[in-house]
């Protein structure tokens, strides 16, 4: 299937929904090459943690933005949007469907929508939230951001130290919430005809999924990884570290934490993080939400989206 027009389908959902094989299966039946959106996803050598799709069963689909990071660099929304619209360009070139996966909200956000104008850096108020952290709690500047700016504090984890702070620093510094800059955003592919298809399931299935999907990364060794990992010079602050699941095993390897506390933690996590990706999505506007087992739903939403446009 070749297409004249520009295209762009996204598949999100919260994590364990099944995202990968419905990409997959889509990309099949498309011609189509997967933009991974998931942001630990982007990390080398982080590979059981983040459950990246090992390259046997990628079915021959191409894949981008898959362990292109090393482990020390902090990938942003803005690396994102960059090399996402650079893979998107190069797929669109070869007259085949980019298709974004992933369960990174914001990244898809930022993509979609826009990235946030107020581009500058204020390196002393931002030391200055960074000593009051230390010193008096995230919860305090958790606080602070709620009286300010509520719309974007209730859009973030409870323990997003990097995104409270810049959010803060962002209004000390301009007086104007963190919120309202974004609303001034502009899509990098307003010109695409972009296809939302959602994932979701009952959430006691899903969380059955999640147990199952965490019980598997241990048999499967993510306390050896993490701990090849240290032992390969990457440091515990590293930006990969803080994901769920790397810093129940952190606490686990430095022994204050039992393993079976480390599994239950990351199986509460996960539970948590996929509740906080369902109301970010849910919040987003022209989503076509689907059952991962109705796929011939999906393929006729996708089908009658490209035929559609197609004739415009």
């Amino acid at each position: 299937m070749y297409y004249k027009t520009k295209n762009l389908l996204v598949i999100l959902g919260p994590t364990c929904v099944g995202k990968s094989e419905t990409a997959l299966k889509c990309a099949r039946r498309f011609n189509g090459e997967i933009i991974n959106c998931d942001s630990m996803q982007v990390y080398k050598g982080f590979d059981i943690g983040t459950d990246k799709l090992p390259s046997e069963k990628r079915n021959d689909i191409p894949h981008h933005l898959i362990s292109i990071v090393n482990p020390s660099a902090q990938f942003t929304a803005a690396d994102f949007v960059k090399l996402s619209l650079k893979a998107i360009e190069e797929i669109t070139n070869k007259k085949k469907l980019p298709i974004i996966t992933g369960g990174t909200g914001l990244y898809i956000k930022a993509l979609l929508n826009g990235l946030f104008p107020e581009k500058q850096k204020h390196a002393s108020i931002r030391r200055q939230l960074e000593k009051e952290a230390d010193a008096h709690g995230l919860e305090k500047l958790r606080e602070e951001l709620k009286e300010v700016d509520p719309s974007y504090f209730n859009k973030i984890g409870r323990n997003d130290r990097l995104r409270i702070i810049r959010a803060l620093e962002v209004h000390r510094a301009t007086n104007i919430p963190i919120s309202e800059h974004f609303s001034k955003t502009q899509s990098f592919v307003k010109d695409f005809n972009i296809i939302k298809i959602g994932l979701i399931i009952d959430r006691k299935s899903l969380y059955k999924r999640i147990e199952a999907r965490v019980d598997r990364m241990f048999e499967k060794g993510i306390v050896e990884e993490a701990q090849y990992l240290l032992e390969s010079g990457v440091k515990e602050n590293s930006p990969p570290f803080r994901a769920i699941g790397y810093k129940n095993i952190l606490k686990y390897i430095k022994n204050e934490i039992s393993l079976e506390e480390a599994i239950n933690s990351t199986k509460k996590d996960t539970r948590h993080y996929a509740k906080r990706q369902i109301t970010w999505f849910k919040k987003m506007e022209g989503i076509n939400w689907f059952s991962p087992y109705d796929y011939e739903s999906i393929i006729k939403c996708i089908s009658d989206s490209l035929r559609k446009w197609k004739k415009q």
